[in-house]
């Protein structure tokens, strides 16, 4: 008997947990993609775009959506996308890490696929301050429907509601992320419940489902056809975000949550929404609102300003993560990060980020003052970055999953053509209020490309004047300095030359430790690196040695603990006997060849304000020292 209740009870939690990773998942994954309802057919039919509210007008919409819906989302990125993992871990730069590995042997081609990486990188955080601003707008502006006059509300309400959730960042998610699952299943629940509601009342909308309305939709407006794509995109937004968030919650749940719940009622509302276009096309002023019974408009609205709120710290957060991989993998400048959650290491806040995406936020909605105008800015970035998804992917199946190209080359070609006509139909936002996303992603783009560059400029230059390792420690043995007990650590870039902390050090101070460690971080293109493959460790004699610390992109780079790895007689790095030392470059611009003039002095710039070794090693306070440097660029 008790067997037999063990077992029951086994049953349960496994077949509980599956069903917690589904909630999970959609409370995370999909608030973006979620709230797109709210605002899609009326930036449709009240956008500009000249779309008759008839019988095929509204029909040949919706198939437009419906298809997109398969094609972008279940297809592209649930069957293929979200296969191209990096051990487990999505997203942007998770996908360049893993690209510029198959394209190991083509260095042009390398080249290339690391800038479409970092063009998509940048292109995000430019979506990562409109998500909030239109989705929480949109869903403020149903009180507009609720209560009359109170329009010149919407901006002030907005503004706090918004203010609010990025002054809570730096105190984490956990608390109220166990909230997120229930409260977007009820969304979705919602949605299919008054797209139901709908579509009784007019039945015929379901012809939708035919894909020759949306042929038709083109043929009968060729000139029409192809800008309004930049409209229907808008039920696309935060399809990324299904691939951002893999490695939260792996590749099933989410496909799960998608087939199971999130499309189906995504699809009901929509069609819902049309229903009522169709019985009256007054309603495509705020078709969402309006498809709810009268009875139901606060509550709607309550509800809709919750699963906006969870929809943009789904960005906010994905913002805070991929800032990280873009720190470890080079391309950023080193910020202090700091841990929200001792249980989940993926829980993270980045003040800078955070601060930033606020300020943006906030011109946004000042600056557009409804989701109708601010809709005119959305998808120049959402639509960029999916085509630089595309072209990544592309490299992974084709050179490192080896794909026979008889297979893989048509469904790129489809993937390519149906994000290259979405991005073609946005690029005229850009003159029409999308500039805003594009500036940002432009001057992203430039900062990361001129830290990598300045970066490798400066191990260059420091390279010139640099003595190498088995010439000084030759030295040493014939004339020996004065040796003092303990380990001193030396970080150095570079493992086959003297440090100029190391150099400075003996000038100065005219002393040696007894074990003197020449210490390297090396981050991989993969997420994590094992304990087992944490360190390399080579003795050269006199006391000297050579460590290689290995890191992931998300992993936590703590020197101190990983040396306790280092299990070597001849090494003690206890606290009280080791010794850090750092050394601080400050760039001179000058004429030597290199970058630009502005760009080296933008590197200076970035490199003074740069989070510093100390803090981002964790290393400890009382055991560094730091000697500076001057570096002609």
């Amino acid at each position: 008997m008790g067997q037999a209740s063990s077992q029951v009870a086994s049953a349960g939690h496994s077949a509980a947990k599956p069903i917690g990773m589904l909630v999970a998942a959609v409370g995370v994954v999909y608030g973006d993609i979620g709230t797109s309802p709210l605002y899609t057919l009326k930036e449709v039919f009240s956008g500009g775009y000249g779309v008759p509210v008839n019988h095929d007008g509204v029909l040949g919409i919706l198939a437009l959506i419906f298809w997109s819906l398969i094609w972008v989302v279940s297809i592209k990125y649930m069957l293929f996308v979200l296969r191209a993992d990096n051990q487990g871990e999505g997203g942007i730069m998770a996908l360049t890490a893993l690209a510029r590995r198959a394209a190991a042997g083509h260095k042009k081609l390398r080249t290339l696929l690391v800038v479409c990486g970092l063009i998509g990188a940048a292109l995000f955080y430019g979506d990562s301050m409109i998500t909030p601003a239109i989705s929480v707008l949109s869903a403020i502006e149903g009180l507009g429907l609720a209560f009359e006059g109170i329009d010149h509300w919407v901006v002030p309400l907005s503004l706090v509601v918004l203010v609010a959730l990025f002054l809570i960042q730096s105190h984490g998610t956990a608390r109220i992320g166990i909230l997120f699952g229930p409260i977007m299943v009820t969304w979705f629940l919602v949605l299919g419940a008054l797209g139901v509601y709908g579509i009784l009342q007019h039945p015929e909308v379901l012809h939708a489902l035919n894909p020759v309305w949306g042929v038709r939709f083109f043929t009968q407006h060729p000139g029409m056809g192809v800008a309004i794509l930049g409209a229907v995109v808008l039920a696309l937004t935060g399809a990324e975000a299904l691939y951002a968030d893999m490695g939260h919650f792996g590749r099933k749940p989410i496909a799960r949550a998608w087939f199971l719940l999130v499309l189906p009622a995504l699809v009901l509302n929509y069609f819902g929404q049309g229903a009522l276009l169709l019985g009256d096309p007054e309603a495509a002023r705020n078709p969402f609102y309006l498809l709810a019974p009268s009875w139901a408009l606060i509550p709607l609205v309550g509800l809709s300003t919750l699963a906006t709120v969870i929809a943009s710290q789904a960005v906010i957060s994905g913002a805070f993560s991929l800032t990280r991989q873009a720190i470890q993998l080079g391309y950023i400048p080193r910020m202090h990060i700091q841990h929200t959650s001792s249980a989940e290491q993926g829980q993270i806040y980045i003040g800078a980020v955070n601060w930033s995406l606020m300020v943006g936020v906030i011109l946004l909605v000042l600056g557009f003052e409804s989701s109708g105008a601010l809709a005119s800015a959305y998808g120049v970035a959402v639509t960029g970055t999916m085509l630089m998804t595309t072209i990544l992917v592309s490299a992974v199946m084709l050179l490192l999953w080896k794909w026979p190209p008889v297979l893989a080359v048509p469904v790129l070609i489809g993937f390519l053509l149906v994000d290259g006509l979405y991005f073609a139909a946005n690029v005229p936002k850009i003159v029409q209020g999308g500039a805003f996303p594009v500036i940002a992603g432009i001057a992203l783009f430039v900062l990361m490309t001129t830290w990598k560059r300045g970066k490798q400029l400066l191990v260059e230059r420091m390279d010139e004047g640099g003595l190498p390792l088995p010439i000084f420690i030759s030295s040493i043995a014939v004339q020996p300095p004065h040796r003092v007990q303990g380990t001193a650590v030396f970080l150095t870039a570079r493992p086959d030359a003297v440090p100029h902390a190391l150099l400075h050090n003996l000038l100065h101070n005219q002393v040696l430790h007894e074990q003197v460690v020449l210490l390297t971080v090396v981050y991989e293109d993969i997420p994590r690196v094992p304990p087992t493959r944490r360190f390399e460790v080579e003795s050269y004699g006199e006391g000297f040695f050579r460590v290689i610390l290995h890191f992931g992109f998300i992993d936590e780079p703590d020197v101190p603990q990983a040396l306790k790895l280092c299990h070597l007689d001849d090494l003690d790095f206890s606290p009280m006997r080791t010794t850090y030392f750092l050394s601080r470059e400050t760039v001179i611009a000058s004429k030597l060849e290199g970058m630009a003039r502005w760009r080296e002095a933008l590197f200076a710039f970035m490199l003074k304000n740069a989070n510093g070794n100390l803090r981002f090693f964790n290393l400890p306070l009382n055991r560094v020292i730091e000697l500076g440097t001057q570096v002609e660029m």
